[in-house]
C-alpha cells in the first residue's frame, strides 16, 4: 500500500461556540501504488477534509493516516512538512503559482527548500517544463500564461520532487472544456507511466477516467468502485459508525 487511512475521524470546532462539526466519520481506505483514484462527493461530503489529511495539511482527530509506513500522527510539524515536500505532489484548482517568479523559478522552489543545488534545480525544471510542452514559456511569469498553461506548470511543479503520488484538487475546475480535456490527458499519460494519482473532484466525467471512484456523503464512504474490463465494479461498502 502506498498510503492508508484507518478508522479516521475528523472533527472541527466552530470558533466561539460549543458546536462540533464531524467532517469524516470512522473512514478506512487503502491506496495502492500505480492506481488512479477519484474521491467524489457533493459540498460538505468530507472530500476536501480528506484531501487535506492525505496531503498532510491537516491531522485526524482520531484514527491514523499511514504514509510510506509512517504514521503522520507521530511526526512534529517540521517532520510533517519534510514528508509532505518529498512524497506528495500537489495540483490545485487555483494553480497556486508565485506570480513574481518565472515558470522555471516556480518549478525550482520546492527543490530550493530541500537544499538541491542550483544546477540540479534548473536541470529538473527544464526537463519537466519541456515534458508539459511549455519550454517556449519557461521565462514567462504566470500572469502571461493562459489558465491551461498555468495548470500545466502546476503539474510540472508537482512532479519535480519525484513524489510517491500526485494529489489533485479539482484540477480542471477553473478551465474550459477543451483545456480541461488537455489537462486530463496529461494525467492519463502520467498514470500510464505508473504514477499514483489521487484526484478530488465533483465532476463525473473526470472521475470516470480513474481506475477507482470513492464516493463520500456526510463524512462516510457510500461506495468504492473499481474499474474492470466490464466497467465499474462496486466493492462492499465499509461498515460506518453512526
Amino acid at each position: 500500500m502506498i498510503a492508508s487511512v484507518v478508522n479516521l475521524t475528523k472533527v472541527y470546532a466552530v470558533p466561539h461556540s460549543d458546536v462540533r462539526v464531524v467532517a469524516l466519520r470512522d473512514v478506512s481506505i487503502d491506496f495502492v501504488e500505480g492506481e488512479s483514484v477519484a474521491i467524489c462527493g457533493q459540498s460538505g461530503s468530507g472530500k476536501s477534509t480528506m484531501m487535506n489529511i492525505l496531503g498532510c495539511l491537516d491531522r485526524p482527530t482520531s484514527g491514523s493516516y499511514l504514509l510510506a509506513d509512517t504514521d503522520v500522527a507521530d511526526l512534529n510539524d517540521d517532520e510533517l512538512s519534510e514528508l509532505r515536500g518529498r512524497r506528495i505532489g500537489f495540483v490545485f484548482q487555483s494553480f497556486n503559482l508565485i506570480q513574481q517568479l518565472t515558470v522555471l523559478e516556480n518549478l525550482e522552489v520546492p527543490l530550493f527548500y530541500q537544499g538541491v543545488s542550483a544546477h540540479e534545480r534548473r536541470r529538473r525544471a527544464e526537463r519537466l517544463i519541456d515534458m508539459v510542452g511549455l519550454a517556449d514559456r519557461a521565462h514567462h511569469r504566470p500572469m502571461e500564461l493562459s489558465g491551461g498553461q498555468q495548470q500545466r506548470v502546476a503539474i510540472a511543479r508537482a512532479l519535480v520532487n519525484d513524489p510517491s503520488f500526485i494529489l489533485a484538487d479539482e484540477p480542471t475546475g477553473n478551465l474550459d472544456t477543451a483545456t480541461g480535456e488537455m489537462i486530463l490527458s496529461i494525467f492519463d499519460r502520467m498514470h500510464e507511466e505508473g504514477l499514483t494519482i489521487i484526484m478530488v473532484t465533483h465532476e463525473s466525467h473526470v472521475a470516470n477516467r480513474c481506475d477507482r471512484v470513492i464516493t463520500l456523503r456526510d463524512g462516510k464512504i457510500i461506495s468504492d468502485d473499481r474499474r474492470t474490463a466490464g466497467g465499474l465494479e462496486t466493492a462492499e461498502a465499509q461498515p460506518q459508525m453512526s
